[in-house]
């Protein structure tokens, strides 16, 4: 199958875009699959629409009018970044779109709800192929976390290597929130948010500088200011780290208002690289303690993906730490899978198994109440069933009596 995947991440800093074809190696109820990519892109956002949906990340209050033209404007831009992909690929079978997040619902530590905006149907529309989307909330429903999802990906990619080393390999995800997951050489899997990544060093960058700046390029802030030690323990005081896994969270949880309430107690105000530095230095710390505390065994190793990658004074900050350990940090770039690339390869396998009606199974999900993921989307040529050309008629029978 030829899957386009389309993502927004938490720091809306673009449409995430991938083909990917995806196969079954043999002919086996369980077989091997591939995943191989054809085309990967970031396509950005309309600075006016972006602006409305940072906005509404960040709680601004929707009507229902609002609310619906957001939703809209949104699929239309993932349709018109999916286009092209799918052209230049010669055409695709499926369509994943995880929308763009904005808001996640944690109550008592558990997921209630999740909202993802861009409607589908505009994406199906112009794709002539069915769209999966919404694809966290049957989890959600089952009594799981519905995030994060990127241990399906790493389970079925890392297992058979933890296996022959025999002992765990972690991964980390660093967008606006940093997850954590560890593949233990028996299969199994702890995948968990360990709390922001990028999302507090973007957020006050952007504020600081009016918007000019959206990120901490380089990590040039971090290396040239000094940690407040101070505000520093504020921030890791917030329960969110006190809290055990599985666990997730969002910008919701973590947004300037965390920072400004950590300034605040500490009693002074730091200046911008100073600040930049003590964020970056949180991120480090809680990704470093997540990935030593996550299991018995601690892992071997850490393979790191995602946005952050490319900000070298948190990787510093991050290796340093599980060097102390004896764990080694290496970028999935080293494995075959570009950081930037490896989410919207999750959501082609996500779209490969929900097509083929293969529950998913994550670490918060009850036992024995695996979902298949998402809602479909569905064109005049998909064929779900036998197809039929219409009906003609329709015959009401006599109830129970």
């Amino acid at each position: 199958m030829k899957i386009l995947s389309l993502q927004s991440g938490t720091s809306v800093d673009g449409i995430d875009v991938a083909v990917a074809e995806v196969q079954a190696l043999d002919d086996s109820p369980t077989p091997e699959v591939s995943i191989r990519p054809l085309l990967t892109r970031t396509v950005a956002w309309s600075p006016g629409l972006r602006h409305r949906l940072i906005a509404a990340v960040d709680g601004a209050s929707l009507t229902p009018a609002g609310f619906c033209e957001l939703d809209t404007l949104a699929g239309r831009e993932f349709a018109s970044a999916a286009e092209p992909a799918a052209h230049e690929v010669g055409g695709i079978d499926l369509a994943v779109s995880h929308g763009q997040t904005l808001f996640h619902w944690v109550n008592g530590g558990h997921a209630q709800g999740t909202l993802q905006i861009g409607e589908p149907a505009w994406i199906a529309e112009a794709l002539g192929a069915p769209v999966l989307s919404n694809v966290r909330s049957a989890d959600i429903a089952a009594g799981g976390d519905g995030a994060p999802l990127m241990g399906l990906f790493d389970r079925a990619w890392l297992a058979g290597e933890a296996a022959a080393s025999g002992r765990p390999i972690a991964t980390v995800n660093l967008g606006g929130i940093a997850n954590v997951q560890v593949v233990s050489p028996d299969g199994g899997l702890v995948a968990f948010d360990s709390g922001p990544a990028n999302a507090l060093i973007d957020g006050v960058v952007s504020r600081a500088t009016g918007g000019r700046d959206t990120r901490d390029a380089e990590g040039a802030l971090a290396s040239a200011g000094q940690v407040d030690e101070r505000v520093l323990s504020e921030l890791l005081a917030h329960p969110y780290f006190l809290a055990a896994p599985p666990k997730s969270t969002g910008r919701e949880t973590f947004d300037l208002g965390v920072v400004d309430r950590a300034v605040a107690a500490a009693g002074r105000e730091p200046a911008l690289p100073d600040l930049v530095a003590t964020l970056t230095t949180l991120t480090a710390r809680t990704v470093a303690g997540a990935v030593r505390s996550a299991t018995p065994e601690p892992p071997g190793r850490v393979i790191v993906s995602g946005g952050g990658v490319h900000n070298p004074a948190l990787m510093r900050g991050i290796a340093a730490i599980l060097a102390l350990h004896g764990i080694a940090v290496s970028t999935s770039d080293e494995w075959g899978i570009s950081p930037d690339d490896k989410e919207s390869l999750l959501f082609a396998l996500v779209g490969f198994l929900s097509w083929h009606g293969i529950p998913a199974a994550l670490p918060a999900t009850p036992e024995g109440r695996a979902r298949v993921l998402g809602q479909l989307t569905l064109r005049p040529e998909t064929t779900l069933g036998p197809r039929l050309r219409g009906i003609a008629g329709l015959t009401i029978g006599r109830g129970h009596e």
